[in-house]
């Protein structure tokens, strides 16, 4: 029996903190422009759902592919002041190991930055897919946005600061 998807969009807003403490902290949000198509979407609902929720300081950052987002959210934790910090990035697997390579190189990176005491959270939003098509899909289209379900979860891990 195949588990129905769930829209990656969709969660309770009774469950987060009020605007009011969301307004005063401070998110990152770092995007690959690699796959652009499919991660500017999913900037685009982070940012939204941010806004939505009481966010007003967000800094975007944008680096070259989703290798790079590592490094660049190492750097966003070490400026300090960050409540939460959002990766998006989209890999799609092709004919070569190089898919899975990557795909562990950022769990890897973002699992060990997770595991730095005294640092902020930082949100795993990679979509990892088979092809174009399952990425839109988590873009924006028929199982809902990966960068607000990122955009949602980051707002809960800040709030256990």
């Amino acid at each position: 029996m195949a588990s129905k998807l769930q829209n990656l969009s969709s969660y309770n807003p009774d469950a987060l903190p009020p605007k009011d403490v969301v307004a005063k902290q401070k998110y990152g949000v770092i995007v690959a422009d690699w796959n652009s198509q499919v991660t500017y979407k999913l900037l685009e609902g982070a940012v939204i759902a941010l806004e939505e929720n009481g966010a007003k300081d967000i800094t975007v950052v944008h680096v070259p592919g989703a290798f790079e987002l590592t490094y660049a959210a190492k750097k966003l934790q070490m400026e300090g002041g960050y409540s939460a910090i959002i990766v998006l990035g989209c890999v799609i697997q092709g004919d070569t190991p190089h898919f899975d390579y990557v795909c562990s190189g950022v769990t890897q990176g973002v699992a060990t930055l997770n595991a730095v005491e005294g640092y902020c959270p930082v949100i795993f939003g990679l979509l990892t897919t088979l092809n174009l098509q399952q990425a839109l899909d988590r873009a924006g289209g028929k199982l809902g946005n990966k960068g607000v379900e990122g955009a949602i979860t980051a707002i809960r891990m800040a709030s256990l600061r």
